[in-house]
C-alpha cells in the first residue's frame, strides 16, 4: 500500500503530489533529484491548476508551462470514472478524516490509473483503500 522508505522509482511512472512541484519549483535540490528518478513524471490536471492558481503574475505562469514541457511531464486531465470516485472518497473521508476535494481528485487520479503517487502529504492519502503512495521528504 505504501512505501515508508528513500524515493527510488526504478523505472516506476509516479504520480506527483502538489507539493513535490511546489518544493522543485522553489529550487529544492532533493526535489529535482526525485522527479528526475522518477521520470517520466504524471501530475493530475487537479496539481496543474493548483499550482497555475499559485502563480502570482503571467512570467511565472509561462515558466511552470515552460517546465512541463521541457521536463516531460504528462497533465492528466480528469475523467468520467476519476470524478465518480473522488465523490465516492469524499462521501467515505471528508468528515472521518478531513478529505479537501483537490486531494480527493489527485487521489482518484492515482487510484484509477494505476500510478504510486509521491507526496509530502501523506497523512492527506494515507488511510484511502487502494491507494499506492511513495513518501518525499525535502
Amino acid at each position: 500500500m505504501w512505501a515508508n522508505t528513500s524515493v527510488t522509482c526504478e523505472n516506476h511512472v509516479m504520480l506527483a503530489d502538489t507539493d513535490i512541484l511546489i518544493w522543485f519549483l522553489r529550487g529544492s535540490a532533493s526535489a529535482r533529484v526525485t522527479l528526475e528518478e522518477c521520470a517520466p513524471v504524471q501530475l493530475s490536471a487537479v496539481t496543474y491548476m493548483e499550482l497555475a492558481q499559485g502563480a502570482r503574475n503571467q512570467s511565472e505562469l509561462r515558466l511552470l508551462r515552460q517546465t512541463i514541457g521541457e521536463s516531460g511531464w504528462r497533465i492528466e486531465p480528469v475523467t468520467e470514472s476519476m470524478s465518480f470516485r473522488a465523490i465516492a472518497l469524499i462521501e467515505g473521508h471528508a468528515l472521518s478524516h478531513g478529505l479537501r476535494l483537490a486531494d480527493a481528485l489527485i487521489a482518484a487520479t492515482s487510484i484509477e490509473l494505476g500510478l504510486t503517487l509521491i507526496t509530502a502529504n501523506d497523512r492527506h492519502y494515507r488511510f484511502l483503500p487502494g491507494i499506492s503512495l511513495r513518501r518525499f521528504r525535502p
